[in-house]
């Protein structure tokens, strides 16, 4: 009998143990059930969020932060959320709480974009969740801490939207932050170094072209930074998906029914600029405004003729065209805008345009070519200056760097915020002269030249099946030269930023190797650390959105 009263003890005691055990179970998979309802909510307003700041930005997402209280899983989403209540925590059922903590702040980022800054604005979304269909329905809660980041683009050393291709270059080290929105292909005959982080959406790997199998290249791969592979796309607002044409678009004319206020509108340089130059066959046409100014005010063509001409032109040996260029002198337009009454008028005294958006719509047939050139521009006006086109720009000596000290060094003290931004860009030496354009390449001797700017310029694609130009001529090359410079004997040196956002439209030809018409310089590539200010900024600079998370935590729910 004892032993028997034993038996059935420890039988109850463990049937027990058992059924609480099971309690236990069911009470904590409702209360993950709960966790994970309030959390969808919270992902379902972080991706309403995410859209209207690509579309409107933050002041999009303000105005509708109210909307947003009110999304909440639905059953016509699943059937399995009609048996949740939810709550904001704030004592308001059937909502959700989102709050704006801060905004336009300009601070370090942080998760995969450590190491940059942005203007930042902070968003708290909280939401408390309860099942209703089980046997204990205990509440549980999750909040999140959202950051719209706007980064301003030229804080990369190099950034490109489309393939990012490093094959086959000389030695080559890069200097600073490195981002694809696609492949990056990284197979090269030299050493390359990466000494910045390198994040990429596309595997980092080597393919071959046109009979050259670049996974055969020895040259070394050197990461001093991190290194991250299926990163998230970061993305220009331009209301539509960003690829290579759309984007292209920002450095177009607007269409007459395209409003200012729209998100293409306000990412246009044309919107963006204060001063407007239109070349056609038989008129110039100029006027000055404000950034995004529906009204600007006309300035007489005869009197850009302090700065601009338009009789000039030579052999573009890589396009095999003659190039018809609309050139600015900047030092001259420097002294014209500091006293023209009405720029004076539009903009105030002491404050030349810093934006141009120039485009010359010149015939151009089979044989000729319509460009931009800019000459004389070792000073800036006091304001900094960027340069927009839809054109292929062409920049004529030292640029931006008004300390001769300074030249062909990282000093860049002396220079001005500045961007250049083209459907291609070609560097033309100090040593350039239109006459000898279409003589032999051994005629055209380069010198030592510097250039201070961040660079948006279009590429041509790889993918030639002809042995002469196998792919892009890479990241190296996204700076394109006409010119001898000695294959290395002379030195060609950019502190700034390289992005490359879509392919050139009008200069099309494909890279060809050194010798057919340029031999290569010294490369002295180098990310200047100025565009990690905001004061040092470019006029116009673009922005790249992206929506990060910077803390997840989960209080103690109120339902």
């Amino acid at each position: 009998m004892i032993f028997s009263s034993i038996g059935l003890l420890a039988l109850g005691t463990a049937m027990q143990w058992t059924n609480q055990s099971a309690m236990l179970n069911e009470r904590a998979t409702e209360h993950r059930a709960a966790l994970m309802a309030a959390e969808a909510t919270t992902e379902k307003v972080a991706a309403a969020i995410s859209a209207d700041f690509q579309r409107g930005g933050e002041t999009l997402v303000h105005a509708n932060t109210p909307a947003y209280a009110a999304l909440l899983p639905t059953a016509a989403e699943n059937p399995h959320w009609q048996n949740f209540q939810f709550a904001d925590g704030r004592g308001n059922s059937g909502a959700t709480h989102v709050q704006r903590i801060s905004t336009r702040v300009y601070k370090p980022l942080e998760s995969r974009f450590t190491g940059l800054n942005g203007f930042i604005s902070e968003y708290v979304v909280a939401s408390h969740a309860r099942s209703t269909d089980g046997r204990y329905n205990p509440g549980n809660a999750v909040e999140q801490r959202i950051q719209l980041a706007s980064i301003p683009v030229y804080q990369f050393a190099v950034f490109f939207n489309g393939l990012m291709e490093f094959t086959w270059a000389a030695p080559f080290t890069v200097r600073g932050r490195v981002h694809g929105n696609n492949h990056i292909y990284t197979g090269s005959a030299q050493p390359l170094t990466f000494v910045g982080d390198v994040t990429s959406v596309g595997v980092q790997t080597t393919r071959s072209w046109g009979g050259y199998d670049v996974s055969s290249f020895s040259g070394s791969l050197t990461y001093s930074g991190k290194r991250a592979t299926n990163a998230v796309a970061v993305s220009l607002p331009i209301g539509t998906n960003n690829t290579d044409a759309a984007v292209r678009e920002i450095i177009q004319k607007p269409p007459a029914s395209e409003l200012i206020s729209s998100a293409m509108g306000h990412e246009r340089f044309y919107n963006k600029a204060e001063l407007l130059i239109l070349v056609s066959n038989s008129t110039i046409t100029a006027s000055v405004k404000q950034p995004y100014d529906g009204a600007p005010l006309a300035i007489p063509a005869a009197q850009l003729t302090a700065f601009l001409s338009t009789n000039k032109s030579f052999r573009d040996s890589r396009e095999n065209k003659t190039v018809q260029v609309a050139e600015i002198d900047v030092g001259k337009f420097t002294q014209w805008a500091a006293t023209n009454s009405i720029v004076r008028a539009k903009l105030g005294p002491a404050t030349p345009p810093n934006t141009i958006y120039i485009s010359n719509d010149r015939s151009q047939g089979a044989s000729f070519l319509a460009g931009v050139r800019l000459v004389n521009g070792q000073t800036l006006p006091n304001r900094g200056l960027t340069v927009a086109t839809p054109n292929p720009l062409y920049v004529q000596g030292h640029y931006n760097c008004p300390n001769p000290a300074a030249l062909g060094t990282t000093n860049t003290a002396g220079a001005l915020p500045a961007s250049l931004v083209a459907d291609a860009l070609t560097l033309q030496s100090g040593n350039w002269l239109d006459a000898r354009s279409v003589g032999n390449l051994r005629d055209r001797a380069a010198t030592d030249t510097t250039i201070n700017a961040a660079i948006i310029a279009g590429m041509v694609a790889s993918g030639g099946s002809d042995g002469s130009s196998p792919f892009s001529g890479g990241v190296m090359n996204l700076p394109r030269l006409l010119e001898d410079w000695g294959n290395g004997a002379d030195k060609l040196t950019i502190n700034g930023s390289l992005i490359s956002l879509f392919t050139s439209a009008r200069a099309t030809a494909p890279w060809r190797t050194p010798g057919n018409y340029y031999y290569a310089p010294t490369r002295n590539f180098n990310f200047d650390p100025n565009l990690l200010r905001a004061t040092s900024q470019p006029p116009a600079t673009p922005e790249l959105r992206v929506l990060l998370r910077s803390a997840w935590s989960n209080p103690v729910a109120s339902l």
